[in-house]
């Protein structure tokens, strides 16, 4: 009796691992990376009012969001081809050029012990110019 109950809980072991119960990698994998193609306005005056920057691409996730000279800023999304964000006139108080650019955030896994997430992925950056 003893070699039955032995030989079956083997069994069952084996074929859990099997099934794939065993050691898996529930890494992230790459998210959407979203490119920029175009800002409007594309500049702004030194010391001016804050504005809305609309900026157009691809691969724009519902929870993108822009970085304005490298600060998040508060982000609406239009569709995957566009987002727009006020950007503050505190952003624009002096003149020079800064960087724009767009995060899809990391999404957390919803499979099975938390498979299936995304990493963060950001755009390469745009000019943007402060006259």
């Amino acid at each position: 009796m003893k070699t039955v109950k032995t030989t079956l809980l083997t069994t069952l072991i084996a074929m859990t691992l099997a099934c794939g119960y065993g050691s898996k990698n529930y890494a992230p994998v790459a998210g959407t990376m979203p490119a920029i193609t175009q800002l409007a306005p594309g500049n702004a005056n030194a010391g001016g009012a804050s504005f809305l920057l609309t900026v157009d691409g691809t691969g724009f996730g519902s929870k993108a969001v822009v970085n304005f000279n490298g600060a998040a800023q508060t982000t609406t999304y239009v569709s995957t081809n566009q987002v727009t964000a006020m950007i503050p006139a505190s952003a624009i108080a002096t003149a020079g050029t800064i960087s724009v650019t767009v995060t899809n955030p990391a999404t957390s896994g919803t499979g099975m012990y938390g498979s299936g997430g995304t990493l963060a992925e950001t755009s390469g950056p745009m000019s943007f110019t402060i006259n």
